[in-house]
């Protein structure tokens, strides 16, 4: 672990000396400066864990007035002032400045050590949590700039300042949650709390609990009074994910707070109230779901208010590239490897592909592609074999007057012969994506009368 660099500023040399004998048996790298103007120069020059600072020193600025000038200074350092004026007028103003603490000479040493290490604890855990946070706000990021992606933005930009109720409509795995948080992010809710609830996987028997919660003894089990996901949401955001498989029952009760803004803990009387604004999000057709009795009508009404629909991947491929880097950042970062680079070739590839499963889908990919792949740049070759290979694709008319039997051995024959193109000639991958023994593909390519000669050469059949 490197040593912790602390600057010592103060114009007498002996208390310098003292000062760095004792950090220096300590373990700790220190560095010494006379006064404000040398002290700057040191600082534009490295950057520097903590500074010892005096307060009385010659020049144009003193302790305090050097520490003013340091005010909103990119990495600077913490800051114990250093001084044998100890006031209180001193110490509230050093404070009031951003000073850690205040030492009074002449130094203890059990003093000045125990200080130093409380403030580099002080840093370390500042830098931590902006460390967090970042990793935080990169985790519920939209990456990307395709124009699907900018209008999907401009819609949460215009919605977020207002108080209406969203609907978030898309396929799973599209990334519907970023959208509900980047909402509130931008909202005047924004400090309060977003709770989120996946109404499909709570059982049917508990959901109502996890929403309004419960008192204590309303069933086997609740030993304590809990407060639900709408009293812990109270003045932020409630995020209700695949609001589609919420039982009926539930959605009237749902539908109560919408409506009134109150409702009850289970086996309680009082009645509650929350001021929530709720997201919603579904992965199925609502209208459908209506029409069919299995969503209410009057729910769908008061969530429908703003509808945002999430593209599926397939429909922003030009976001994969950044979504790629992104992933392979987050997980190089995340098992200590040295960060890795995607081939032009499989990027192309991964591009290429329709990513059924969406973002959820790639991140997985990138995720075993991080992990698995030795070397620093993944390849085409290190890519799973449905994305090294081109989708077949067919091209072909059907004449009137062929029979039946015709019609499918045409229809093999074509598709065999487009597996074996999309492959190079091997049979082993083709047989892979035909879903079937590399000995029954010989088979049936002597039967069709398709042949190959060599590996990645001549294909041709005899048939026309």
């Amino acid at each position: 672990m490197p040593k912790a660099k602390i600057l010592v500023v103060d114009d007498e040399r002996n208390i310098r000396r003292s000062i760095e004998m004792i950090l220096t048996s300590a373990g700790y790298e220190v560095t010494e400066a006379a006064a404000a103007s040398e002290a700057a120069a040191k600082l534009s020059e490295q950057s520097f864990d903590l500074m010892l600072l005096d307060i009385v020193m010659p020049g144009e600025m003193d302790g305090l007035q050097f520490l003013q000038s340091l005010r909103g200074a990119p990495n600077r350092p913490v800051v114990v002032i250093v001084s044998g004026q100890a006031t209180i007028q001193n110490a509230v103003a050093a404070t009031r400045e951003g000073a850690y603490d205040f030492i009074e000479k002449p130094i203890s040493k059990d003093k000045l050590l125990l200080t130093v290490k409380n403030a580099l604890a002080q840093r370390q855990l500042a830098e931590e949590n902006a460390r967090l946070r970042r990793e935080v706000g990169g985790q519920f990021a939209m990456i990307g700039s395709s124009e699907a992606l900018q209008k999907v933005r401009e819609q949460i930009s215009r919605v977020a300042p207002a108080h209406s109720r969203v609907l978030i409509l898309g396929e799973s795995g599209t990334g519907k949650e970023l959208v509900a948080r980047a909402i509130h992010d931008a909202s005047e809710r924004a400090k309060q709390a977003f709770i989120k609830v996946n109404c499909a996987a709570i059982p049917e028997d508990l959901i109502e609990s996890e929403l309004f919660g419960h008192e204590k003894g309303a069933f086997t089990g609740a030993s304590a009074t809990r407060d639900g996901k709408f009293l812990q949401a109270d003045g932020g955001t409630l995020f209700l994910d695949e609001i589609g498989d919420m039982s009926l029952r539930v959605q009237a009760k749902v539908l109560r707070v919408l409506q009134e803004g109150e409702f009850e803990r289970v086996g309680g009387s009082q009645t509650l109230h929350a001021d929530v604004r709720v997201i919603a999000a579904t992965n199925k057709n609502l209208e459908e779901e209506v029409r069919r009795g299995r969503f209410r009508e009057d729910l769908w009404f008061r969530l429908n208010v703003v509808p945002i629909y999430m593209p599926p991947l397939r429909q922003r491929k030009d976001d994969i590239p950044a979504l790629v880097q992104h992933f392979i950042e987050l997980y190089c970062r995340e098992n200590g490897f040295r960060l890795k680079q995607m081939a032009p070739e499989a990027m192309a590839r991964l591009q290429n592909h329709d990513w059924p499963g969406n973002i959820r889908e790639l991140r997985n990919a990138i995720e075993r592609l991080v992990i698995m792949t030795p070397a620093d740049v993944i390849t085409a070759a290190d890519l799973p074999l449905s994305l090294q290979t081109p989708q077949p694709t067919l091209n072909r008319t059907f004449q009137a007057g062929q029979t039946l039997r015709e019609v499918r051995d045409q229809v093999e024959r074509d598709y065999i012969l487009a597996c074996l193109e999309a492959t190079g000639g091997n049979v082993t991958q083709a047989a892979q994506i035909l879903g079937i023994e590399r000995s029954n593909l010989h088979k049936k390519m002597r039967a069709l009368g398709v042949q190959y000669i060599g590996y990645n050469k001549l294909i041709r059949t005899n048939f026309s």
